[in-house]
């Protein structure tokens, strides 16, 4: 199987449009001939299509399927004895959920890349974590939520980790005030899914009527935006609402699934989300799924060069949205930067806070 040895020995937003487009090209086509030699399922779909791997010529060649494929299927391409852990999406009630097995390898990859992406906007040094959610999520190690997965990678980021929220989703009082305490003026993370930021922390120490004043602080969020959106809360609301009440300036929103954990595409200083290296997103129009244009809306295709233990290099998510450039970002980092337009029409719901969230209807 391939290597990632020519990625690791670059910074994650270095290469211009055609240096990225041919190292994802040969590393995604490798990926591709792998799977089809070790995954039946995944074979029976390429051959159903008569893909020919010989006449790839760019990886927007590369034959994709629905995400929502890994709820009805199990596609792995290792043997089962290897399964290291198995990541789940979030579904309601009674909802299918995709299941993704992974083996120690592509663990350590996803891992591994997840820490070079966010070392480009955090720093390569380890700073303070205050996770707002509950150390619950992450006690079985064997099966993981997209919420556990997510703490787990950045638990290897952190000098100190403390978990904001009790298991029952109360306020752990003492726990916050502590960390802000000792942390409030130095660089330090702020982790939580975007409902549990509002609903549990935010909305809570509003309440209180309890104010912090974080100027160093970085707040990470990602997913639950239909849920703050059915609130009628827009995203600059929401990163005004937390200024006023934290004083934080910095935030760190990201987009990705746990069908493709590790390559996640995080928001820069100017509010785009960037397609590093490891990765890429290609809206394809509803119509014919050609690519679509710059600042054209379509359903997203993303791809990755990690998913080595199950095919899940190259799908087609439930997600609308466009390119808002490429490589001209004033950020200064290469690559495309996007931006998401919310769940396809009858989608449906399954992001891992917004699931959480229909608790709180």
């Amino acid at each position: 199987m391939n290597d990632l040895n020519a990625f690791f020995e670059l910074k994650p937003y270095e290469l211009a449009q055609e240096q990225k487009k041919k190292l994802l090209t040969d590393k995604l086509l490798e990926l591709t001939k792998y799977h089809y030699a070790h995954c039946e399922q995944y074979k029976n779909i390429l051959d159903a299509i008569g893909y020919l791997p010989d006449k790839t010529e760019s990886y927007y060649d590369i034959p994709f399927f629905p995400v929502r494929l890994f709820k009805k299927m199990e596609l792995l391409s290792i043997p089962r004895e290897d399964i290291f852990k198995t990541m789940t999406s979030s579904g309601t009630t009674g909802q299918e959920v995709s299941k993704i097995y992974v083996d120690k390898e592509t663990a350590m990859l996803q891992q591994k890349v997840m820490i070079k992406i966010l070392s480009d906007f955090l720093g390569k040094k380890r700073i303070p974590l205050l996770v707002i959610d509950s150390p619950a999520v992450v006690k079985d190690r064997s099966l993981f939520s997209a919420r556990g997965a997510a703490i787990i990678g950045l638990r290897i980021l952190a000098s100190e980790v403390v978990y904001a929220l009790n298991e029952d989703m109360s306020l752990n009082m003492e726990a916050v005030e502590g960390f802000i305490q000792k942390h409030k003026e130095e660089k330090c993370l702020l982790f939580g899914f975007t409902f549990l930021v509002w609903q549990h922390f935010y909305m809570e120490l509003k309440k209180r009527g309890i104010r912090y004043q974080l100027p160093e602080a970085f707040l990470m969020t990602g997913g639950g935006w239909k849920k703050l959106t059915s609130l009628k809360i827009s995203n600059e609301q929401f990163k005004d609402s937390i200024n006023q009440q934290f004083g934080i300036g910095h935030f760190l929103d990201h987009y990705g699934m746990v069908e493709q954990t590790g390559c996640i595409y995080a928001e820069c200083e100017y509010g785009h989300l960037h397609a590093s290296i490891y990765s890429d997103v290609i809206p394809r129009r509803y119509e014919d799924f050609a690519p679509c244009s710059i600042g054209e809306a379509g359903m997203l295709q993303v791809v990755s060069v990690l998913p080595r233990s199950y095919p899940g290099h190259s799908l087609l998510t439930e997600d609308e949205g466009c390119i808002l450039g490429e490589d001209d970002c004033p950020c200064g980092r290469k690559g495309k930067y996007i931006k998401i337009l919310g769940r396809i029409k009858s989608a449906e719901l399954r992001g891992c806070s917004d699931v959480y969230g229909t608790a709180f209807k």
